[in-house]
């Protein structure tokens, strides 16, 4: 048998695991997106553009706590404990969920104080958010487990339970006529609860709450470096928003996400390959060091034809009715947006192929310089957009932000690939001197 065919041979079921890898993440991303895409449909159509406004600045609170959370609990379980024997993940398993616990807590306690301090409608918003945040994160925990075991069908599963309670209980809300920002939020933290205790169940894994310190301290080297790199996307994101609705009102807040959602479809693919990507660079740099530019660019025009194919598809089909169906008076301020914010999607796919790249590579000091950069760069433009023209020109500036960062991110990559190269290879050569 020649070399040739061998090598095929060994590649095929590589490519079927990595192909089943991809698309449970997607999968499993996509229900979680589609729960997401509901319950922002049903509250769009359901509440005033302020209160919608309201509602969306909550939801990127939530937003930008869960990723923050990730950076200590869940990032270091798929970097250092996937794929490793049993009886080391499930302790890992335990205190990373104990840890996503605590943060759910001790946040839960931060926007109960939030919502006393502000009162009306936006108090009562924030403590109805408080209500579900431990019960959120924990669950977000569970579903990483999965994926660091290797089995995205059962965190597939586990959000596909939570999205059945979450749209039955909020088609309940909407026929009993009592569905309101509150309410809406309190459906959304309560079915997420219940689908933690669904996967604590599956796992049979308690969250280990006394190991939350123990974990923060072992995990220290990563967990402190992407905390800060996670706060700086969702810290950046909900600056931004707040300052939109100071400067332009809670209209311009409930035109933007209005916009997120009707995007959500392919923001959906997006994150779902986002789940694999590094995992899968880890791969080709391991094997062919040199190939993980090209792989990077690669995977980021795949993902970046898709989302320009997508947002060719919203502008064409959606004037046609269905986005004012969907969002019902929303729809006119609303549309003006999906142009640019679809050129944001196409750079955040290039942006997150480079990211994985980085993160492949060990790269954390680069990869955190390029997050923090961008991050000012997103609220400054982003903010100087809003003052000048509201969500319109907000959106443009996010655009100008994200494609500043470009250049950052793949100077970034290139530089970290040419260091790892020059280590390595200089590697074997002092083996030999010696």
């Amino acid at each position: 048998m020649s070399l040739m065919s061998t090598r095929a041979r060994l590649r095929a079921p590589i490519s079927v695991t990595v192909a089943r890898r991809v698309g449970w993440g997607v999968l499993d991303q996509g229900i979680s997106s589609l729960s997401n895409f509901v319950l922002g449909i049903i509250a769009a159509r359901s509440l005033s553009a302020p209160e919608f406004g309201t509602f969306a600045l909550a939801f990127v609170t939530f937003s930008f706590i869960i990723n923050a959370s990730r950076g200590p609990s869940t990032d270091p379980l798929m970097v250092r404990f996937s794929g490793v024997p049993r009886e080391r993940w499930r302790p890992a398993a335990g205190a990373a969920a104990g840890t996503a616990l605590s943060a759910g807590v001790l946040s839960g306690i931060l926007c109960l104080v939030v919502g006393a301090l502000l009162g009306g409608a936006v108090g009562a918003a924030f403590v109805a958010l408080a209500v579900g945040l431990p019960g959120i994160l924990l669950q977000d925990s569970y579903r990483f487990a999965f994926f660091s075991l290797g089995q995205g069908h059962r965190a597939f599963l586990n959000d596909l339970v939570w999205g059945v309670l979450q749209t039955a209980t909020l088609a309940v809300l909407v026929i009993s006529d009592h569905l309101t920002i509150t309410s809406c939020l309190l459906a959304f933290g309560g079915t997420a609860t219940l689908a933690a205790g669904f996967g604590w169940w599956q796992l049979r894994i308690a969250p280990h709450v006394g190991r939350t310190r123990s974990w923060l301290v072992e995990q220290r080297s990563l967990g402190g470096r992407y905390l800060i790199e996670n706060v700086s996307i969702g810290g950046a994101r909900q600056v931004r928003m707040v300052a939109l609705g100071a400067l332009a009102g809670l209209a311009s807040v409930a035109e933007v996400r209005a916009a997120e959602i009707l995007m959500g479809p392919f923001m959906t693919l997006l994150a779902g390959i986002s789940q694999v990507s590094v995992p899968e660079a880890r791969e080709v740099l391991l094997s062919e060091p040199r190939r993980l530019v090209r792989f990077c660019l690669t995977l980021g025009g795949i993902q970046g034809a898709g989302a320009a194919l997508w947002t060719v598809t919203v502008l064409i089909v959606l004037p046609a009715g269905l986005g004012e169906l969907l969002i019902q008076d929303l729809w006119g301020p609303t549309q003006k947006l999906l142009l640019p914010l679809g050129l944001v999607l196409v750079l955040g796919c290039f942006e997150n192929a480079a990211s994985a790249g980085l993160r492949s590579l060990g790269a954390s000091r680069r990869s955190l310089a390029c997050q923090l950069t961008e991050a000012g760069l997103y609220v400054v433009l982003g903010g100087l957009g809003a003052e000048l023209g509201g969500a319109y020109w907000s959106m443009w500036g996010v655009f100008a932000a994200m494609s500043l960062g470009q250049i950052m991110w793949w100077t970034q990559l290139r530089r970290g690939l040419r260091d790892h190269v020059v280590v390595h290879e200089a590697a074997p050569s002092l083996a030999s001197e010696r």
